[in-house]
């Protein structure tokens, strides 16, 4: 499993928590993609989508509040569960 300290380091060094949080993804479109990536996030998250040019891939952004870093690598723990996803 991918290590996240570096991000957690980074995270920790925001001072105002909770904070609003962008989180990007790129999955092949399939509604099974999508819908595993926007279970990530709960109700209050703002999400867009953008598929590529050639319609193979789908963008997902998401911004959603935080409470902690923590909460940020739980996210990206089980988006890393996803077949094919690349987190940007």
């Amino acid at each position: 499993m991918k290590s996240f300290d570096s991000l957690k380091n980074k995270l920790n060094d925001i001072e105002n928590w909770p904070t609003l949080y962008m989180f990007k993804f790129i999955v092949p479109v399939s509604h099974k993609n999508i819908a595993q990536v926007e279970s990530l996030f709960t109700e209050n998250a703002v999400i867009y989508r953008k598929e590529s040019r050639n319609g193979k891939y789908i963008s997902i952004t998401a911004k959603q509040y935080m409470e902690n870093p923590q909460q940020i690598i739980d996210v990206y723990v089980k988006a890393s569960n996803i077949n094919s996803i690349i987190a940007l």
